[in-house]
């Protein structure tokens, strides 16, 4: 369907994103119970049927038995057993992407024709062709399979720039993992260098430690027992209200210093400030540098080789994230106000027609390069504007204070030609010059002086080229030296 209303979905460990693009280039979330996040959770009703999303988590108060938080983390576990029946991996995630449908049709009028839907890098074929048999149960035909940081980098070039063979490291810092990759630019669009992550490093991993301070700092054993282990269904409800007013507190201090959490059972307020957030959460931030710093070092890119550091993911709001990065890397981080849209908005810019870009080549970048939109209220069906839209926010979201302004990544330099490879072309003429003109003139001690010279100089060369990689002068200085040795051999 070349006329179809494409859709980009990003499914995800604890909440799935679903973006459209209409003809005048725009991005529009589809939303979910009026948020453009559906969550991931399904639960088997006793009649067979699999519901989703808020739906979902509101029946597990009754039967948490029957109640799954994030199928994505069953990926390799055939079937799960919820209530008394196994339910497929496949089906639970057929169920989410489903859901998806159902919304997409009320809002276009047409059932999905082209889709893009988001993995992560690391997920081997097997788990791939699961997710594409979730995504024919839910009947959706051929969709394109993408990796979220090549999603997320086509989304980030889209609006900055990014020189064939520049990287961009990508740090997605969801609901319930953390996942860091250097992708790079090529003339096609963007290849993963180098991935890692860590599973149960999340948003939400933070909320429960959150929940811990709370329990430290409140007395009331058993009315701990009834919110941490309930057993009846008003207690599940009393836990789901305490995990959904931390979650909100968490957010909220993104932007303010202070904020209150009702504590049911013991039916009283308790105080959180942001540097309490931030102390509860540093820990597991720091396993996050971690990896990022690892990621990085592993595909061979120095901070001042990289484009940009993005930050997606729901859990990159909080500025602690951004701020323990920068220190870490030495890059200012980019966040937008919405990052757990990015993932889903650039798979939708892989799939559109491959334009020419800086330095050569072409990548697969939308011919009208929207700006980043914040969610609308609720869905509405897609209007048909022969305008385009005004201009929205395309400024990065601050990220800590005090931090130096994002720098823009030199979209004309030439990454292939480095600034040191003329240090190393200036020290390979100087050994011409003393081999060439210098030794034939004086001979004797002045060529043994001059070799001398030039062989300090050619090692200083090596060690450099061995940073810039590049070979055809590597090559070059290798033999240069061959050269010298032979003659200071027959001297």
């Amino acid at each position: 369907m070349s006329d179809a209303v494409p859709l980009g979905v990003d499914f995800g460990t604890s909440h799935t994103v679903a973006v459209v693009r209409t003809a005048d280039a725009a991005f529009t979330p589809l939303l979910f119970d009026g948020s453009p996040m559906l969550p991931s959770a399904v639960y088997a009703e006793p009649g067979g049927a699999l519901v989703v999303g808020r739906e979902a988590l509101h029946a597990m108060r009754l039967e948490p038995a029957r109640f799954e938080p994030n199928p994505k983390r069953c990926v390799d576990d055939g079937a799960v057993l919820l209530g008394d029946r196994e339910v497929p991996v496949a089906d639970m995630i057929g169920a989410v992407l489903a859901r998806v449908g159902e919304e997409y049709t009320r809002v276009v009028g047409t059932a999905p024709g082209s889709v893009t839907l988001t993995h992560p890098a690391a997920w081997a074929s097997t788990r791939r062709v699961i997710l594409l048999d979730a995504a024919a149960r839910a009947g959706w035909r051929e969709p394109r399979l993408v990796p979220e940081p090549v999603a997320a980098a086509a989304r980030f070039a889209a609006s900055r720039g990014v020189a064939v063979g520049s990287a961009v490291v990508v740090a997605d810092f969801g609901g319930g993992t953390f996942d860091c990759a250097v992708v790079r630019r090529t003339g096609t669009g963007f290849e993963v260098v180098e991935v890692d992550g860590r599973e149960r490093l999340g948003g939400v991993d933070v909320d429960e430690a959150l929940v811990r301070r709370f329990r430290d700092r409140v007395e009331g054993d058993a009315e701990w027992r009834r919110l941490l282990a309930p057993e009846t269904a008003a207690d599940r409800r009393h836990r789901r209200s305490l995990y959904d007013d931390v979650r909100s507190a968490k957010e909220l201090l993104s932007r303010r210093q202070s904020a209150e959490i009702f504590l049911p059972v013991f039916d009283r307020d308790s105080h959180l400030t942001r540097a309490e957030l931030e102390e509860t959460a540093r820990p597991l931030l720091e396993e996050a540098t971690r990896v990022t710093g690892a990621v990085m070092r592993l595909a061979g890119v120095q901070a001042g080789e990289v484009a940009g550091l993005f930050l997606v993911g729901g859990g990159s709001r909080m500025p602690l994230v951004a701020t323990m990065l920068h220190h870490a890397t030495g890059i200012v981080p980019t966040v937008w106000e919405q990052p757990e849209l990015v993932v889903a908005q650039g798979a939708l810019l892989t799939a559109a027609p491959a334009v020419p870009v800086a330095g050569g080549g072409t990548v697969p970048v939308p011919a009208s390069r929207a700006p980043a939109s914040p969610a609308q209220a609720v869905s509405a069906p897609i209007p048909r504007r022969d305008q385009p839209p005004g201009p929205a926010r395309t400024e990065p979201y601050p990220v800590s204070p005090g931090a130096p302004p994002v720098a823009e990544p030199a979209a004309h330099r030439r990454p292939d030609r480095p600034a040191r490879l003329w240090v190393v072309r200036g020290l390979l003429a100087v050994q011409v010059v003393f081999m060439v003109i210098l030794a034939p003139r004086f001979g004797g001690y002045f060529f043994e002086l001059g070799a001398a010279i030039t062989f300090s100089i050619v090692v200083c060369a090596c060690i450099v080229l061995s940073a810039v990689r590049h070979r055809v002068a590597l090559w070059t200085c290798v033999a240069l030296q061959f050269v010298l040795v032979v003659g200071l051999w027959t001297i």
